[in-house]
């Protein structure tokens, strides 16, 4: 098993935002968190980075507890997420904003870096401008190649798909298919749930932060309950 969290509580305030969840990511697997605007979904993800500390429960990665570790021991093991937004440097160049993906490496990063062009042309052809002039797709690929020079074993995904035409969705759940044959695995957080359903392997569903469905992605896509919830009669 790669990650497990069991029993996973987020408190903001008054607002109890994740309640008792447990999940897990084998090797290898794409597994998806479904849910309505304000389920949790987005704090599960800080939960498990680190980025929140959640009030109870247990995360473990690659056998050991991290709950007591930054969000940057996290990504030093293995463990990054692109957030939702993309938070990209748009002071920065697009070259610039890649070397931020590796600034805790002391290797030598430069043919990794000329894969991720070749990955993305639009990106090379743009590596000397500032990241603010890229469109919302282009700006997508480049949270996630800045991702990418961190060499996740788990990359986690924040609503990677939103304010994104039709075709560029169809192109990054193609190349969220692509990554996950080359090795990586991932967990991602998707308004979609079409195309989350049929590119991940299991899924999970939160309601009101609580964990109300869960199981192989392809079976939830003809759940009634999914259905009639998320899919459409």
């Amino acid at each position: 098993m790669l990650l497990e969290a069991r029993d996973i509580d987020v408190v903001y305030g008054r607002t109890h935002a994740v309640r008792q969840v447990s999940l897990r990511i084998d090797s290898g697997e794409i597994i998806t968190v479904l849910g309505a605007n304000g389920a949790g979904k987005s704090s599960l993800l800080k939960a498990l980075q680190g980025v929140v500390r959640p009030l109870r429960g247990e995360v473990s990665f690659k056998g050991k507890s991290v709950l007591r570790q930054s969000a940057a021991a996290r990504v030093a093991q293995g463990m990054v997420l692109v957030p939702e937004g993309r938070q990209i440097f748009v002071s920065l160049t697009v070259h610039d904003n890649l070397l931020m993906g590796a600034h805790t490496r002391r290797d030598d990063t430069r043919a990794e870096i000329e894969a991720i062009y070749e990955r993305f042309p639009n990106l090379a052809q743009r590596r000397d401008m500032l990241a603010s002039v890229l469109s919302g797709g282009e700006q997508q690929m480049l949270a996630i190649g800045r991702a990418l020079l961190c060499r996740p074993a788990l990359m986690m995904l924040d609503e990677p798909s939103l304010g994104l035409s039709p075709l560029l969705v169809k192109a990054l759940f193609s190349l969220i298919a692509d990554l996950n044959r080359g090795g990586l695995s991932i967990l991602l957080v998707e308004q979609n749930t079409h195309m989350a359903l049929a590119t991940a392997h299991r899924a999970y569903v939160l309601e009101l932060g609580r964990l109300v469905l869960e199981g192989d992605a392809r079976e939830m896509a003809t759940n009634p309950r999914m259905v009639a919830a998320y899919l459409g009669e």
